[in-house]
């Protein structure tokens, strides 16, 4: 564990609260607790599956097309790219653990313990009220956070991810039969991915509808209902994303903010707490403990 850092960047445990992060050097999984008053998690999603535990206080957040609150011992579930904000909804602000554990260290635990391919989970209730996944996610973050021996590591890690697919409502997504997708699905897909393909670059809304094919209005109308975000906040996020990597290369913050297209790194830094949680800088040295 490294770092307790305010969520606006200042030392100490004062004003909106404080944070820790945790992050695997090796593989995508990482770990953060944190005691939040007036913190606003703008719109944002994971690449990877984040499964939050309520300590203390409540939390209020949109997901899926819905409002829910999480109140002490209740589990978030969220999948990758589940778009999703968040705010206090106590006076007393609300103190939370989260993991994010990528697709591809979720494959792997599912794939190990069914010995041979599993079906990639899909969690339905953004918001449960389940003691023994409480317990099994406090386990696990302890585990993470605390330095404990990587073998006490992988075996939480395999027990929380096989308790939240055996008991968090999961279940495979529905393939989609090839060539039934609606057109305004297959304009958002092309939007998405040329803002992916040129996400450190300047996009005009112009060339956005072109290569989708599509009015721009009508795009944004699709993109928002399937991302459940406006380009221009998608774009935004994916430079996050691909900061994250970076600033866990070892780039300091000011060249990680350049290169993904942030002129201002005032406004890279404000973003990252928005989105995160966490400054740059801590989320940097966490990889180090």
């Amino acid at each position: 564990m490294v770092g307790v850092d305010t969520a606006d960047g200042s030392p100490g445990a004062h004003g909106d609260g404080w944070a820790c992060y945790w992050r695997d050097p090796d593989r995508p999984l990482e770990a953060m607790r944190a005691h939040f008053f007036d913190h606003v998690y703008h719109p944002h999603s994971h690449d990877a599956y984040s499964f939050g535990l309520t300590e203390a206080g409540a939390q209020r957040f949109s997901c899926r097309g819905g409002a829910h609150v999480s109140g002490a011992g209740m589990v978030m579930a969220f999948n990758p790219d589940d778009p999703h904000d968040g705010r206090a909804a106590a006076d007393v602000g609300y103190q939370y653990r989260i993991v994010h554990i990528g697709p591809d260290v979720v494959r792997e635990v599912l794939t190990d313990v069914a010995g041979g391919r599993a079906a990639m989970p899909l969690f339905r209730e953004p918001a449960l009220s389940d003691p023994e996944l409480s317990g099994t996610l406090l386990r696990l973050h302890t585990a993470l956070l605390g330095d404990a021996d990587p073998l006490v590591r992988d075996e939480r890690l395999t027990a929380a991810v096989t308790a939240m697919v055996a008991r968090g409502t999961a279940r495979p997504p529905r393939a989609r039969v090839p060539g039934r997708d609606g057109p305004a699905r297959v304009a958002a897909r092309r939007a998405r991915a040329l803002l992916e393909e040129a996400y450190a670059q300047k996009v005009t809304a112009e060339a956005l509808a072109a290569a989708a094919g599509c009015s721009r209005f009508a795009l944004y109308r699709a993109f928002r209902a399937e991302y459940g975000m406006s380009p221009a906040d998608w774009q935004r996020l994916v430079r996050l994303r691909r900061a994250r990597g970076l600033l866990a290369a070892g780039l300091p913050a000011a060249d990680a903010a350049a290169a993904v297209g942030f002129t201002d790194q005032s406004h890279f830094h404000r973003w990252f707490v928005r989105c995160f949680g966490v400054t740059p800088g801590l989320y940097q040295r966490a990889g180090r403990s």
